[in-house]
């Protein structure tokens, strides 16, 4: 059932559909895009919509879901730039700096694969904000060895498989599919949760430094013990974690 307070609308935008919450009472020019995760293969859920209400609810923004099409219909080639061509629409109207993306696991990857390809149209964003994110598609990351064994979300060889229809014959170096090889100049303001059981931990803290390197403005949210998608958990570091959000997401870049 949707909170007192607010409302949620949807439409078609380029064939997907597109839902819209936000606050019942007054207006703002800033919005929100949020892509969910679901290791590209699985639809938005209950926890992820709960994020967004919570979001739409303390920041005062006008929350944009897009429910883009799963793989193997949808691919990284495909679905992102249609991400950016909204993003790209969405900062035209309202100014990129009213503009924030924000993703989860898979749809994190979307995220910063979108916001570096909306930098290189010369906008960038009020915030890029990623929870759990996944960043290098090969996960050859050799620290990930140590971390799998005590991960009971994430296991290679699923992801692995999934990546491959994601993909769909990109290379796995490309920026499109593996944002950690993107170059991070000239990106917005970053931010990026994670657990430390999570096997994406060790290419958040790889995507971090080189951020950090590029003069990129960036906040790093490392929770210890806790697994993949903490923050969208009913526990007391999950609800912690969605208020800094909230409070990063409301604040001005």
């Amino acid at each position: 059932m949707l909170p007192r307070g607010l409302e949620i609308g949807v439409e078609q935008d380029g064939g997907w559909p597109l839902y819209e919450v936000a606050r019942s009472a007054g207006s703002t020019e800033r919005r929100i895009v949020y892509l969910h995760g679901g290791t590209w293969i699985n639809q938005i859920s209950p926890l992820q919509w709960q994020l967004v209400l919570k979001l739409a609810a303390d920041t005062g923004s006008r929350v944009l879901v897009p429910i883009y099409p799963l793989a193997p219909q949808g691919t990284a080639g495909t679905v992102v730039p249609q991400v950016v061509d909204l993003l790209r629409r969405l900062a035209a109207t309202y100014g990129a700096g009213n503009v924030s993306v924000l993703g989860d696991s898979a749809g994190g990857q979307i995220a910063l694969s979108a916001a570096l390809l909306l930098r290189d149209l010369q906008a960038v964003l009020a915030h890029t904000v990623l929870i759990c994110p996944a960043l290098d598609l090969s996960l050859s990351n050799p620290a990930i060895d140590a971390l799998e064994p005590n991960d009971k979300w994430l296991v290679r060889p699923g992801l692995r498989a999934a990546a491959d229809l994601w993909r769909d014959g990109l290379r796995l170096d490309e920026p499109i599919v593996s944002p950690l090889f993107g170059n991070m100049d000239g990106l917005g303001p970053l931010t990026v949760f994670v657990g430390t059981r999570d096997i994406t931990h060790p290419d958040c803290e790889l995507l971090v430094s080189k951020a950090q390197a590029a003069g990129v403005h960036t906040i790093f949210h490392q929770a210890p013990g806790m697994v993949h998608l903490y923050p969208l958990l009913p526990i007391p570091e999950g609800r912690a974690a969605r208020r800094t959000m909230a409070e990063i997401l409301g604040s001005d870049p």
